[in-house]
């Protein structure tokens, strides 16, 4: 196949722990030929939606960058301005925040798609289900939740709950995530700075305290689940596992709740045009969707064997086959 990945640079990568580059080198042993841009490297030109593409060849390494450190890992050749229907595949992987970019991105991918290129996941579905909003489709995996920008809202769910989480709807990797419980001297503070003075819609949710055994991460390949989670501890003080504020990952089986909420849900998402979906699970409850970029492969690669890269070429090899 001759697949394009459509990401940030690809020399930010810290490849020891990217999922992107994960998929590429699994690509890449399967014999399949990689191509890269970045969003503004799309363009509607003459009725044609175009990708200012570059080919890209993996360097070997016998040993993966150290944690943190960026370096050289692939070859670059020469920019083309190529149709998207030209590649067997295109993977869009670009990072959030989901801002007004990322949205334009969309609507050039899903004019490509009329046009006949294959683009996972689904341009459509990547603006119809907000991460943090498209738990609301499945109520009965989810606590309590209310997603309003109006503060009086959200204090009489902090009185009614007693102990609850807020965040911003467009976020990842934790930030912005905070905790707040009766009594805490910030809540004004707080809700002002997430809404904007009531100008921006957020979350609260009820506090889930198994967060210290873990924020579980699941995969979703093609509506099927990964048999490993990934199991995101947060740090010492901490209520928040996400790797990237400080989160340690753990790799474990699915539970047998794991592996109820991926069977309810994986066929719907499947349906949806989601070729790959990352649950987030704490203790028995459904907390995000994420539909953007997905991660968590290579922990779960490294400490259990299980190869989720691999898995993943050859479903995508399989769903583009079924659609040609």
């Amino acid at each position: 196949m001759k697949i394009a990945v459509v990401a940030d640079p690809l020399a930010s990568f810290k490849i020891h722990k990217d999922s992107t580059y994960a998929m590429m080198q699994a690509a890449a042993a399967r014999g399949h030929a990689l191509w890269a841009l970045e969003p503004g490297d799309l363009a509607w030109r003459d009725g044609r939606v175009m990708g200012r593409a570059f080919p890209v060849t993996l360097l070997p390494h016998p040993q993966p960058l150290s944690r943190g450190e960026r370096g050289a890992w692939f070859e670059a050749g020469g920019h083309e301005w190529l149709e998207l229907r030209e590649f067997d595949a295109v993977l869009m992987r670009k990072d959030p925040p989901f801002d007004q970019e990322y949205l334009y991105a969309t609507y050039l991918l899903e004019l490509a798609e009329a046009q006949g290129a294959r683009v996972f996941n689904r341009p459509r579905a990547l603006r119809d289900f907000n991460e943090k909003f498209a738990i609301s489709r499945f109520p009965q995996f989810t606590v309590p939740t209310l997603v309003t920008r109006r503060g009086e809202l959200i204090r009489a769910f902090l009185a009614e709950q007693g102990d609850i989480v807020v965040k911003p709807l467009n976020a990842m990797g934790g930030a912005a995530v905070f905790r707040l419980r009766p009594g805490d001297a910030n809540i004004g503070v707080t809700i002002e700075t997430l809404t904007a003075l009531g100008t921006t819609t957020i979350m609260a949710q009820r506090f889930i305290p198994e967060i210290k055994a873990g924020d579980k991460r699941i995969l979703l390949i093609d509506g099927e689940p990964v048999p490993y989670a990934l199991a995101r501890i947060p740090a010492p003080g901490e209520t928040r596992g996400n790797l990237a504020a400080g989160g340690t990952g753990e790799a474990r089986p699915l539970t047998e709740r794991d592996r109820a909420i991926a069977r309810a849900l994986g066929p719907a998402l499947k349906a949806e045009g989601l070729f790959l979906v990352g649950l987030d699970v704490i203790g028995d409850w459904l907390t995000e969707v994420n539909v953007t970029s997905p991660t968590c492969f290579r922990e779960i690669m490294d400490q259990t064997g299980f190869d989720v890269a691999g898995r993943f070429v050859e479903a995508l090899e399989r769903k583009v086959e079924s659609e040609k």
